[in-house]
């Protein structure tokens, strides 16, 4: 066991961490990319949204004093008592360059639908090996703004649902259900037996997403960028469409790609 410092404050767990730097790090890797580990999250829209999660078990919150009091502030529920750390023991667990607010937590991962059990409504989007947390995460956040009923990725080549996927989702992952399948064509399959249509979001598209006729239940599938959707997902979708720019960069980030095709595709099945 780390060698700890606690100072009793009522209601607050106070703790300073005097493990070396370099056994910090090893812990943090290990926390985050461990698939049985518990979900790191960090930030304070991602932290706030799983405290206010019923569904989310949170196991330790540590909380610089401001944070803390933002959190009371605010009325946040509070599963458990935050432990009063300074900026630097989070710097530490996380790197430099993590933008934490002063707020980092562990929890369990959340449970999720599998396929079969999602409802035949609405949109889902499917994700074809889309490997960047920031690009997944982005794609969370416009899922969320769209209601999207959930995302389907692989359990292999695709990022974790922790850490900087949590962070850029910005509260999203805790709104928007990940369902992971072993082989994206079977998925994609079982998505078609539930009445979706499948379509393939791809440069070399018949017809802009705009013009072609849609209906719901509507899985969009969304491929890595630069590979795009590989050969077996181009020919298991319905339609495969592009989306038409004006400007002279015709190509998207896939985050990008995401929020403007939701954006067209919930216009045209309201209209």
């Amino acid at each position: 066991m780390a060698p700890k410092s606690w100072q009793s404050k009522p209601g607050v767990r106070r703790y300073r961490d005097k493990r070396p730097v370099a056994s910090r790090t090893r812990f943090r890797a290990s926390a985050a990319h461990a698939i049985d580990g518990p979900a790191v999250l960090y930030g304070w829209h991602t932290v706030k949204a799983a405290l206010e999660n019923p569904a989310r078990r949170i196991r330790r919150l540590l909380a610089t004093e401001n944070a803390a009091r933002r959190l009371a502030d605010d009325g946040v529920p509070l599963p458990v008592k935050p432990e009063l750390v300074r900026p630097d023991v989070i710097d530490a667990r996380l790197g430099p360059d993590a933008v934490h607010q002063g707020l980092l937590a562990e929890a369990d991962p959340l449970s999720a639908p599998r396929v079969t059990e999602l409802k035949p409504d609405g949109i889902v989007l499917v994700l074809d090996q889309i490997t960047d947390p920031h690009n997944v995460g982005a794609i969370l956040r416009s899922a969320a703004a769209f209601a999207v009923g959930a995302i389907v990725t692989t359990a292999r080549h695709s990022p974790e649902a922790t850490g900087v996927l949590a962070k850029s989702a910005s509260g999203a992952l805790e709104l928007v259900p990940l369902v992971t399948v072993q082989n994206l064509a079977r998925g994609l399959e079982e998505l078609r037996q539930r009445a979706f249509l499948l379509v393939g979001l791809d440069s070399g598209g018949e017809a802009d997403l705009a013009d072609v006729t849609l209906r719901a239940p509507l899985a969009l599938v969304l491929g890595a960028e630069g590979k795009g959707l590989r050969q077996l997902t181009k020919a298991t979708c319905d339609r495969l469409a592009r989306i038409d720019v004006p400007g002279e960069i015709k190509s998207l980030n896939v985050s990008n790609a995401a929020a403007l095709a939701l954006y067209v595709a919930s216009r045209r099945l309201r209209g």
